[in-house]
């Protein structure tokens, strides 16, 4: 028997998963991402949940044919590491994974992506109609897409492809993105930013007579969700980011033609028919040709986990008919 392992390095949690030649999960082993001191604590923490999820499958490391990895960005391909996550404290600067990961398992067979990029490639890998052209979309704390184009997985030169949380949706730029820049889909969409962009069209409303508690630190994308349909302003607030949502979907449909965009994270999974329903609604009116099949991913919370087990059994494709061994 064959074992593979792939680990989804987020900033919250870092997760580690065996799984058989066939790509079903063996073992998973699952802690904290550590906010330093520097980086290197980072890499500990991965090579401690693959060492615990091989010790769970009674596999030895070197046992492994290959590794894949879906991480947090910005990638330094070229040297396997994390450059200045923008998510973990400014002390975590750099977070070496290839070289120490392969250490561990004594193989070269390890293969990093953007966590967008993994979501996509667990998904195409996983998919019953396994499409050569398809879109991963995730709406979380920030916004980004991994992307299949002709079967090939799209990750850019220094592994970046597919920040298009970044793309202008408002060329009037009301909102400023964490990145610095006006106008971001992520500034208005993110569940870190639904907060402040609510507070923002409370100041557009003349009346806006609300139960959201939106002078408390404490007000989050939850609140805005969940008081939906008893809240008209709440309603609003849900309303404009489906308007958001759909534009960044267009954009996304035109410059890549996909069949079908897989729609997750938290944001999406946790309220499909809030922001992905929406989406489906008003995606024909926006899109000149190739309207896609718009769903909620069909691998849950999993999704870059899965993605980056499918990346070791395919030397980092997803494509089924490649394998690493």
């Amino acid at each position: 028997m064959a074992y593979y392992a792939g680990v989804d390095l987020g900033a919250t949690n870092v997760r580690a998963a065996v799984a058989d030649d066939e790509g079903d999960v063996v073992s998973v082993h699952r802690r904290d991402t550590p906010g330093g001191p520097t980086g290197i604590a980072v890499t500990e923490a991965v090579l401690e949940c693959l060492r615990r999820a091989c010790a769970t499958a009674e596999v030895a490391p070197d046992r492994l044919r290959a590794v894949g990895i879906g991480s947090i960005g910005p990638l330094d391909l070229a040297a396997g590491a994390v450059e200045n996550p923008a998510n973990l404290p400014d002390a975590v600067d750099r977070i070496p994974l290839t070289g120490p990961v392969g250490e561990l398992v004594d193989s070269d067979r390890v293969y990093l992506h953007n966590d967008t990029v993994a979501g996509v490639i667990g998904q195409r890998f996983y998919s019953d109609r396994n499409p050569d052209d398809m879109v991963y979309l995730t709406i979380s704390s920030g916004i980004g897409a991994g992307v299949c184009v002709d079967g090939q997985v799209l990750s850019g030169w220094d592994g970046n492809a597919g920040e298009v949380g970044h793309m202008v949706v408002d060329p009037q730029g009301r909102r400023t993105c964490g990145c610095g820049r006006d106008g971001h889909w992520e500034a208005y969409c993110s569940g870190e930013n639904v907060p402040e962009y609510a507070r923002l069209l409370a100041e557009d409303v003349a009346d806006s007579d609300t139960d959201l508690p939106l002078d408390s630190p404490a007000f989050s994308a939850v609140d805005v969700f969940e008081a939906a349909g008893d809240d008209a302003f709440a309603d609003h607030v849900v309303d404009q980011l489906a308007h958001w949502n759909a534009l960044g979907v267009a954009n996304v449909a035109q410059a890549y033609a996909p069949l079908v965009v897989y729609v997750g994270g938290a944001v999406a999974l946790n309220n499909e028919a809030l922001v992905v329903d929406p989406i489906r609604e008003r995606i024909d009116e926006l899109v000149f040709n190739n309207v896609p099949d718009v769903q909620l991913t069909t691998l849950g919370d999993d999704v870059v986990l899965k993605g980056a087990i499918a990346s070791a059994l395919t030397g980092g494709t997803g494509d089924r008919n490649r394998s690493s061994s």
